[in-house]
């Protein structure tokens, strides 16, 4: 927190269970899993089921005043990782699952009718699947994580290495399964590297192997980021083109409707400045994102991160980073939120 091989996946049958109804070993037989949950709203329910909604990444340890804005449906929990020595999940790889100060902050997070989606995985760390010796340790492993944010939700944000290990891969497919057949009511996202080209080839593995190991996947999040030095121009329309070629390939690989595939897909910016030369996500390229996803009906859009949704400080200083804890650009404190929450 990145196009395609063309092949195809005939069997993907158990993918996209929000939306097409599956269950782990059903061999595609329809149990739909339950509707993605929203906040409380003053709108019909056909309406408020039809929306986007917004889901910020959020840190699971360190409260940011700009946590609450735009009033999300869902707050996703960065990140666990192991501990670097054993099958250990721990938040950032340092703080024990079970906190008290970190359980203190989720319960607040929670206070106003939100949900948390705990995340596994990030561009830092050892995700738990190069860690653990076996799918059913795994498989503990991201449970005790899930128990202790009280979550039903889990979101598997793979890239890099983690991404081109197939061991990892195959390992947390098989673990994934494993919990949900314990767990008949755990959402499952997967959140990938994404190009203007669309998904690449190692991403389409993971979603193989999921599906070989009959893994229910809710939402497949690409993060429309970090698209490399040779593309230049507007960074939000690189994010919409990159969604449309997601779509694209995902819709041939799970075989149903270009609706069903926006609905099951989640979009993810990275707000301000990013690691990569001249790529400056602005408000308006929020509001863009935002407008797409309500017009396509994306299930959910999200931003790294809510810590960063501040202007940073005037001659910003070595604990006022751009790259990390503020935006880069000029704006008022949480507006990134306002602007993807619509």
């Amino acid at each position: 927190m990145q196009t395609y091989s063309g092949k195809t996946a005939a069997g993907l049958t158990c993918l996209l269970a929000l939306t097409t109804g599956c269950s782990a070993g059903s061999g595609g037989t329809a149990d739909a899993a339950p509707p993605n949950p929203q906040r409380p709203s003053t709108s019909s329910s056909a309406t408020a089921a039809a929306s986007t909604s917004y889901a910020p990444y959020v840190s699971a340890t360190e409260a940011s005043e700009n946590d609450s804005a735009g009033s999300p449906a869902t707050y996703n929990l960065a990140f666990v990782i192991s501990d670097g020595s054993n099958c250990t999940p721990k938040w950032n790889g340092t703080t024990p699952i079970s906190d008290s100060a970190v359980k203190s902050r989720i319960s607040k997070l929670k206070q106003d009718g939100a949900t948390v989606r705990v995340s596994f995985g990030g561009a830092s760390g050892k995700e738990m699947a190069a860690s653990c010796d076996s799918a059913s340790e795994l498989a503990a492993a991201y449970g005790k994580a899930l128990d202790a944010a009280g979550s039903t939700q889990a979101d598997f944000d793979i890239e890099g290495d983690e991404l081109t290990d197939s061991d990892s891969v195959d390992l947390r497919s098989e673990a994934i399964a494993l919990l949900q057949q314990e767990r008949g009511d755990l959402r499952v996202s997967f959140t990938l590297p994404v190009m203007p080209s669309g998904l690449d080839d190692d991403s389409v593995v993971l979603l193989e192997s999921a599906d070989q190991d009959d893994v229910q996947l809710s939402t497949v999040n690409p993060m429309t980021m970090n698209y490399g030095e040779s593309y230049t121009g507007d960074v939000g329309d690189h994010a919409l083109t990159s969604a449309k070629a997601a779509h694209t390939q995902l819709k041939e690989l799970f075989g149903t409707s270009g609706a069903t595939v926006w609905r099951a897909m989640a979009l993810t910016s990275m707000l301000g400045v990013n690691d990569v030369d001249n790529e400056t996500f602005t408000l308006d390229d929020a509001a863009q994102v935002r407008e797409f996803a309500e017009e396509k009906g994306v299930g959910w859009v999200s931003m790294w991160a809510t810590f960063r949704d501040r202007q940073c400080a005037k001659g910003s200083s070595g604990d006022d980073d751009a790259a990390t804890n503020c935006s880069g650009v000029p704006h008022s404190s949480g507006a990134f939120g306002e602007a993807f929450a619509g």
